[in-house]
């Protein structure tokens, strides 16, 4: 078997960055038309609009390619996702009114990441045949270990007495669950666009179930039927 080199560690052949880019976008574009299976490194070449020689100078061979895009984009998201929270989440004033806007624009930022999520479906479609260690390296990275950064944020609001619980790791995945996760498995993560109002609705909710969890004061009610219902 052959022994993969983690991207900058030593040992792995660099050439020029654009190319190094350029490889990267279309192994993302492939991998995600044709799933991980069935993608070549001849088509991913060929989208890239270089030689399989220059692939092969960046990369050992395709399980390499696929481990250093998918973990690439886990990062790209997860540090998008880390300003939305330093955004909402620093600093409470409305307690309800942030986490809603906070999930909101979490929700959104799927649809910034087109290409990554495309590589997350194929994931979770062809997951026997995705090698373990990727996986491994995968969930530490991505959005499945979500909830071991937004942990810190709402142990801090439980320190001013907002919210209550035992385990603040618990918490953030029930927060995760109720919410964000939901809307990605409705718009299997961004491919099937959703009317805002609709994930508005799923987040409301899923923040109103969750304060009523963890919360100190009961969320408000929230009314679906529009004005004029009982």
């Amino acid at each position: 078997m052959k022994q993969h080199v983690r991207d900058g560690k030593p040992g792995e052949r660099r050439g020029m960055p654009e190319k190094r880019r350029a490889i990267a976008q279309a192994a993302r574009v492939v991998f995600g038309r044709e799933g991980y299976s069935r993608a070549g490194v001849d088509a991913i070449a060929v989208e890239a609009g270089v030689s399989k020689r220059t692939i092969y100078n960046h990369f050992t061979d395709k399980e390499h390619l696929f481990h250093s895009v998918a973990l690439e984009g886990a990062h790209q998201v997860t540090e998008a996702i880390a300003e939305i929270m330093e955004r909402h989440l620093r600093k409470i004033v409305n307690l309800r009114d942030d986490l809603v806007a906070f999930a909101m624009e979490r929700a959104a930022a799927v649809t910034e990441f087109p290409d990554h999520f495309a590589l997350v479906r194929t994931i979770e479609a062809e997951v026997t045949r995705i090698p373990p260690a990727l996986l491994e390296d995968w969930k530490e990275a991505g959005p499945l270990s979500g909830h071991l950064r937004l942990a810190p944020y709402l142990q801090r609001i439980a320190d001013r007495g907002l919210l209550a619980f035992d385990d603040a790791d618990s918490a953030a995945n029930h927060f995760n669950l109720l919410t964000i996760t939901d809307v990605n498995q409705r718009t299997f993560y961004g491919a099937l666009p959703m009317p805002e109002s609709e994930t508005a609705g799923i987040v409301t909710s899923g923040v109103d179930t969750f304060l009523r969890l963890y919360g100190t004061h009961p969320a408000a009610p929230t009314h679906r039927d529009g004005p004029g219902s009982p």
